[in-house]
């Protein structure tokens, strides 16, 4: 017997199909937490990072053209251990920025000391090791995990971190294409 198991996407900020909400600005203003923030992923953001700089699509657009990269961070239903033999695993796609790193998991507010590595060592191929050198940050709208993601970055030394509160579908809005992207592998996969 074949079992087929399809992915089913936690209830952080990427429940597929879920219609996007308003953007940061549209909304009331949200302060910046002085962490990290731990839960409720999805919901309104900030208008501001510490450390960084926050950009609309036409910024972003530009620092795209720029070659500046550009950090994914959305999590991804991990495959589940021990299924039988023969299941067939189908993770859900993710449509992202042409040229973007899909860091999958590392927008949590709290990381495991191994994925915090993964998440920096991806920075650092990123910028080939130069904390001055930009570099972009982003998942959906209103989503705080890639708020998290440019934080730590900031935290760890990064001085040219930009933050794409509306993330793929601001993207897509703007009428930019999407391409079919792949997590980097997981360290503890």
């Amino acid at each position: 017997m074949l079992l087929i198991t399809e992915a089913i996407a936690p209830p952080s900020c990427l429940a597929a199909g879920e219609p996007a909400k308003q953007s940061a600005a549209s909304e009331a203003v949200v302060a910046e937490p002085d962490g990290y923030r731990m839960d409720d992923y999805r919901a309104p953001v900030p208008a501001t990072l510490a450390g960084g700089a926050v950009v609309d699509t036409a910024e972003a657009i530009a620092l795209h053209e720029k070659g500046v990269p550009f950090i994914d961070v959305l999590p991804r239903v991990p495959k589940p251990k021990n299924l039988p033999e023969g299941t067939l695993w189908r993770p859900e796609p993710r449509q992202d920025i042409p040229g973007s790193i899909w860091l999958v998991d590392t927008g949590y507010g709290e990381l495991a000391p191994v994925m915090e590595r993964y998440l920096l060592d991806g920075i650092a191929r990123a910028t080939g090791g130069d904390k001055a050198a930009p570099v972009l940050f982003y998942c959906k709208r209103d989503c705080w995990m890639s708020y998290n993601a440019a934080k730590r970055a900031i935290a760890a030394g990064y001085t040219s971190v930009y933050w794409y509160p509306d993330g793929t579908e601001g993207w897509t809005e703007a009428g930019r294409p999407l391409e079919k992207r792949e997590p980097e592998p997981r360290p503890d996969e």
